[in-house]
């Protein structure tokens, strides 16, 4: 049955690893809040799902080399999801993920696929206007852009002349106004909104 998105993009992950899949999912949901994000086990259950209507598709690497000729005609939105370092090169062809690494490293490694293909938003539908809102405080941006930059609070007391006191109210108003309850998800709301530049976390 074909799931309403209410005209949302459609991403697919495709992995045996019900586990992975999992945690895969909500780091995207995260890093692309406007994206449905479905799973399937097995290509046969891509298949079967209207695989056109998908914008991306993150799958196994196993999955992709049975069904080669079907991703290679997909490369464009195509993301290999790989165990080591080694494994990519023998897809050198496609955009590969190195899933096997600490949450922040794979949150920056996704968030450096999105802003290579999407940079500025490019081909990206419009965000809802609710997360186009400005929701925190000039100040509020400057100690979350030092915060996902990985300083401490005692660091960005002095950066900004402020008290630490001061800092850590402002980092807790951030986070209840946000809804967000780690660094890795204010990192990608702070590189997503255009706060933040990749490069520099």
């Amino acid at each position: 049955m074909e799931k309403i998105t209410s005209g949302r993009p459609k991403i697919a992950i495709v992995d045996s690893n019900t586990l992975a899949t999992l945690g895969l999912k909500q780091i995207l949901l995260n890093v692309m809040p406007i994206m449905t994000v479905d799973t399937f086990g097995t290509f046969a259950e891509l298949e079967a799902s209207q695989p056109d209507t998908y914008f991306h598709f993150f799958v196994a690497m196993d999955i992709v080399l049975r069904n080669r000729a079907y991703f290679t005609q997909h490369k464009r939105k195509t993301i290999v999801l790989t165990l080591s370092f080694s494994d990519s090169a023998q897809l050198s062809e496609f955009h590969s993920l190195y899933i096997n690494q600490p949450e922040q490293q794979l949150v920056k490694s996704l968030l450096m696929l999105e802003q290579h293909a999407h940079a500025g938003g490019h081909n990206l539908p419009q965000m809802p206007h609710v997360l186009q809102q400005k929701i925190l405080t000039d100040r509020e941006i400057e100690v979350m852009s030092l915060i996902v930059q990985g300083n401490i609070n005692k660091e960005i007391a002095e950066k900004l002349h402020i008290g630490l006191s001061t800092v850590i109210t402002h980092r807790k108003n951030i986070m209840e106004k946000l809804g967000m309850k780690s660094v890795s998800a204010l990192t990608i709301y702070a590189v997503m909104h255009g706060y933040v530049d990749i490069n520099t976390i």
